[in-house]
């Protein structure tokens, strides 16, 4: 026998069939797009493994909720022991990450779904480094000491800073690599010394042992600038070292070249990377210690922002545009939480973060002409956003600017937060903190896919 249907139950049947239809291709489309967002690489110093490196956590971050979770293939050796510092080329192709205890930077190529694969090794020219930045055309790495025969941690000297040319790569034979970005070595010469690296040192103080502590890229690429402190006295007293930086050259750059006396370097008249001192080599004061740097950077002003770890606040600086000197700005410092170890600019909205190793905390600040006012009611001093024990770096997703995430060392895991692009306040992420390896020390993020837009086909 036949079931046989009336009208109405023929339109029901259409209907269902038609909703049916409909969930079928929404599953279709969530299998087809990724709600991952960005990926991030976060830096485990505690030695593992035979050969005791450090490890690299691979997280992807939900583009919904913020929820951070390790993808399969997560960790993977760091190439090095004491992993403490990251950064990620320009195209999002490569993370670099600083191996301390082994002075040298392993560069990772980075997959589409985020996975690292190892691909080249480079020994960084001092000893001990602790801090890298890189833009299109430069690998920037800060040391810890000099590298000089007489320099160790019995008898220590003064830090330097050295640069790495970086050169496109590709898959015909003529490229230099196979990377989309490939490292020159060795790194760029320095004129002066005819050596590779560039001293930290003060003019009438040379037996002063200056300690670096970060390095921040302008964003024009045309001035790089490092935070450190001369331990030599009591208390410690704090700077900024500036350099202009020679731009990649257009034509044979002939020898003997010279740095200017101020502003930027000219095409072709020195070797792309080399470094020329600002201000005459003098450096600009910067508090008692100095612990991070930021740079915010537009066509109209550009501002740079030091942290303090002894004096608990933010130093603000103008960047003038024609020479690359700084100046305060009104109002500096800015006070922030007790120990701040790092800070972040929104690359696209005109707020600040500051990371308290102390009060493991973070501090949250708008932006205006530069000027720096902490989030929150005045009477209270401000908001102030718990995180996991002990942060010591802070990043913001590439992708779409509305994540937050730091790295807690004793507290061995991540804290993420949802970032309000509309008043700068912060919300916990799902389930946040999310466990790490042991004793983490840096951050770094793509967006997913390399494009920074957001879900992915």
């Amino acid at each position: 026998m036949r079931m046989k249907f009336n009208k109405s139950s023929q339109l029901l049947l259409v209907s269902a069939a038609g909703l049916l239809g409909a969930l079928l291709l929404t599953a279709c489309s969530q299998f087809t797009q990724t709600l991952t967002v960005d990926f991030v690489f976060v830096a485990s110093s505690k030695a593992a493994g035979s050969n005791n490196y450090g490890e690299i956590d691979i997280f992807e971050v939900n583009s919904e909720s913020g929820h951070m979770r390790q993808i399969p293939a997560s960790p993977v050796p760091s190439g090095g022991r004491l992993p403490v510092a990251e950064a990620v080329s320009s195209d999002n192709k490569d993370l670099f990450v600083v191996n301390q205890d082994d002075n040298n930077i392993v560069q990772f190529v980075i997959g589409n779904d985020g996975k690292l694969y190892p691909y080249n090794t480079v020994n960084t020219p001092g000893v001990f480094p602790l801090a890298i930045a890189v833009n299109a055309t430069n690998l920037f790495v800060v040391d810890t000491y000099q590298p000089l025969p007489s320099c160790s941690t019995a008898a220590p000297c003064s830090g330097s800073i050295a640069v790495f040319q970086l050169t496109a790569g590709g898959s015909s034979s003529s490229a230099p690599c196979t990377a989309t970005v490939c490292i020159v070595t060795p790194a760029v010469t320095n004129p002066t010394l005819s050596a590779s690296y560039w001293p930290l040192t003060l003019a009438g103080k040379p037996s002063d042992v200056i300690v670096p502590t970060a390095v921040s890229i302008l964003g024009s690429g045309g001035y790089v600038y490092v935070t450190a402190y001369d331990s030599s006295v009591t208390p410690s007293v704090g700077y900024v070292f500036g350099f202009s930086v020679a731009p990649p050259s257009t034509a044979t750059v002939p020898p003997g070249g010279t740095c200017p006396l101020s502003g930027p370097v000219s095409p072709n008249i020195l070797p792309s990377g080399t470094l020329c001192p600002l201000n005459g080599g003098a450096p600009f004061a910067a508090g008692t210690q100095p612990s991070a740097i930021a740079s915010s950077s537009s066509s109209s002003a550009a501002y740079l922002y030091v942290t303090d770890l002894k004096n608990n606040d933010v130093l603000g600086y103008t960047v003038a545009a024609t020479t690359g000197l700084l100046a305060p700005l009104a109002g500096s410092p800015f006070p922030a939480g007790n120990a701040p170890s790092a800070i972040v600019v929104d690359p696209s909205f005109p707020y600040a973060y500051v990371a308290n190793s102390t009060d493991s905390s973070i501090t949250a600040y708008s932006m205006s002409s530069g000027a720096l006012t902490r989030l929150g009611s005045s009477t209270t001093g401000g908001l102030s956003y718990p995180t996991g024990l002990q942060p010591v770096a802070i990043g913001i997703d590439p992708s779409t600017n509305h994540f937050l995430y730091t790295a807690n060392f004793l507290g061995n895991n991540v804290s993420g937060f949802e970032l309000s692009q509309t008043a700068g306040t912060l919300l916990d992420a799902q389930l946040s903190p999310f466990a790490a390896n042991d004793q983490p020390t840096a951050v770094a993020a793509i967006p997913h896919g390399g494009t920074g837009s957001g879900i992915q086909p």
